[in-house]
């Protein structure tokens, strides 16, 4: 995975993670990348710096995101935290529906579907299903292009 720091035209910064610097490159072709403040999809990579760690420093590395403490006390930037969260989670909630509402469940015949799209066997859908993630992996090895459906919290309930 490739953590990419971007800008969009109107200098807004944002950050994505892609599989490949091809999988990147494929979706900046066809304007899949959009800004998350103004959704331009006039996107570049910005300037950034590689995180390298050593063979002896794995070990030693501290994870990037420390959790809050256990009581934070409520602040204003809390507050807009939790209401940008809130709005991804309506645009992720909407975003499945729109998935679920216009493609077709293949169920766990997902990965032979994608595959027999991808090499021209069957007349291109938009599907959804299930894959494992070794065959999800196998997928994008071979250039099919897959995405997971975002699970929410309350879908997990």
């Amino acid at each position: 995975m490739i953590r990419y720091n971007l800008r969009c035209e109107t200098g807004h910064e944002f950050e994505s993670w892609f599989q490949s610097s091809s999988a990147y490159e494929s979706q900046e072709r066809r304007h899949l990348i959009n800004c998350p403040a103004c959704g331009s999809a006039k996107v570049e990579r910005a300037i950034m710096a590689p995180r390298i760690i050593g063979k002896k420093g794995r070990a030693k590395a501290a994870p990037e995101i420390a959790a809050p403490p256990a009581e934070a006390p409520a602040t204003e930037s809390t507050s807009l935290m939790m209401a940008q969260e809130r709005e991804l989670r309506a645009k992720l909630k909407e975003l499945r529906d729109h998935i679920v509402k216009n493609a077709d469940n293949v169920g766990e015949r997902f990965p032979n579907e994608a595959r027999k799209m991808h090499y021209g066997d069957i007349e291109h859908r938009p599907i959804y299903g299930e894959a494992s993630p070794d065959e999800a992996r196998a997928l994008i090895d071979e250039g099919v292009e897959v995405s997971p459906l975002p699970t929410l919290p309350e879908d997990r309930n």
